[in-house]
């Protein structure tokens, strides 16, 4: 007996690029013994010392010392928890030991992962009805393309050369827009160490970019899951240490700093909406609908590692951030030794300060046809460029992700690179 098939599936999810990231673990698997740059993961070894019991007793012990007694702490961390989180009060903390950020509690969100909180935001702000669109830099990160997506909303590029979105340029693109009857209602930058690109934005371009967000009146949703790996000494203010509008909500995630598994991440929204209400209580609404939740047991794991490092993001991820910094200083020694001076014709790539990505370009095309053929004839695997962009101007190019690999791989696999792009 057939079925009738399902017809009329919307434009959003039949988009090929949502499934590059798919395409790439199929690959992957099709070449295991392949030296992969392609994921931009934690390496293994940051995990070693994390001991979950341990650290849920430190959020225990941390619960019963605000005065909740054994049964209610037990009801905190295995009932539905309040959607807003548990840990408004010690990431507040944080930003304020670590940033000079002064939030309350209740203007942090705790979510599954950044990516929901991607997908709140986005909801929250945007109206696809009324024409709202996002910028985007570009190339960018690929999950607020997927999120602007599968909302329908329209997303406007702002050319990232290395240095950041231009001012001058995301001005152009909102006027352009307002001419067409649309209005760009935010831009997400991730200033420090982007993914794909690895790029930081200088201090003056920073201070530029608010001044700018702030007479166009877009929002900016600033991307921070690399700023810990910035050197000692070299740290930049965040644009969120920098707002003195309102102009920045931030976006953070535990998944480099913390425990990827225990899949969570944050909004800090301390803006107040037209209608007097508070930003961050529209989006916890939203949070509601999407997973009631963040899961209590993870919150614990996270709020444990916080707590044994003096509520501070930064002290978390010191450790993690030398061995990341040390991989990419590998990564670029290695390119120099197999392929010669970064800025000769045939090849070239950029020297980020931190960050897990380097950006390399290239004279043949960096499609899939190449990725197999670099998998299949060469062992090695990379990620085509142009999965984080929405043009086509990025097809030379392409990202290479250092952070998973031991050092003797990462010699090793650009050895093997050097002849994909060499031959």
């Amino acid at each position: 007996m057939s079925r009738r098939p399902v017809v009329d599936l919307p434009a959003a999810v039949l988009d090929p690029r949502l499934g590059s990231m798919t395409f790439l673990n199929e690959v992957a698997a099709r070449y295991p013994d392949a030296i992969s740059f392609a994921p931009g993961a934690p390496h293994g070894t940051v995990f070693e010392n994390v001991d979950v019991a341990r650290l849920v007793g430190v959020f225990e012990d941390h619960l019963a010392a605000q005065g909740l007694g054994p049964a209610q702490v037990r009801s905190r961390l295995l009932q539905y928890g309040p959607t807003r989180g548990l840990l408004g009060g010690l990431i507040a903390a944080s930003l304020r030991t670590d940033e000079g950020i002064d939030v309350d509690p209740e203007q942090v969100v705790v979510t599954v992962g950044a990516q929901e909180a991607l997908v709140a935001v986005l909801r929250v702000l945007h109206d696809p009805v009324r024409g709202d669109a996002v910028a985007v830099t570009d190339p960018g990160y690929a999950g607020i393309h997927g999120a602007a997506r599968i909302l329908g909303l329209p997303m406007l590029a702002v050319p990232d050369d290395g240095g950041g979105p231009d001012p001058a340029v995301l001005r152009t693109v909102v006027r352009a827009a307002e001419r067409t009857g649309r209005r760009v209602r935010s831009l997400f930058v991730a200033p420090d160490f982007a993914n794909p690109t690895g790029a930081q934005m200088s201090l003056a371009a920073r201070e530029e970019l608010l001044i700018e967000a702030e007479r166009l009146g877009v929002l900016l949703l600033e991307d921070t899951t690399y700023r810990f790996t910035a050197p000692p000494g070299a740290e930049l203010p965040s644009l969120k240490a920098l707002d003195r509008t309102g102009q920045v909500v931030q976006i953070g995630t535990f998944a480099k700093i913390g425990v990827p598994g225990a899949r969570l991440g944050y909004l800090v929204a301390d803006q107040v909406t037209d209608a007097g209400t508070a930003l961050a209580d529209h989006l916890t609404t939203v949070k509601g609908v999407l997973t009631v939740n963040t899961s209590p047991i993870t919150q614990a794991v996270i709020g444990g590692l916080l707590l044994e490092h003096g509520c501070s993001m930064q002290r978390l991820g010191a450790s993690k951030a030398g061995l990341y910094r040390r991989n990419l200083q590998l990564l670029l020694t290695a390119l120099r030794r197999h392929l010669g001076d970064p800025e000769d014709a045939d090849v070239s790539w950029n020297e980020p300060g931190g960050g897990f990505f380097v950006r390399m370009s290239t004279t043949k095309p960096a499609d899939e046809e190449l990725l197999r053929r670099s998998a299949e004839d060469h062992g090695v695997l990379w990620t085509p460029m142009r999965y984080f962009s929405l043009g086509n101007g990025e097809d030379r190019q392409l990202r290479l992700a250092c952070s998973s690999l031991d050092p003797e791989q990462i010699d090793e696999g650009v050895s093997r690179l050097a002849k994909v792009v060499r031959s």
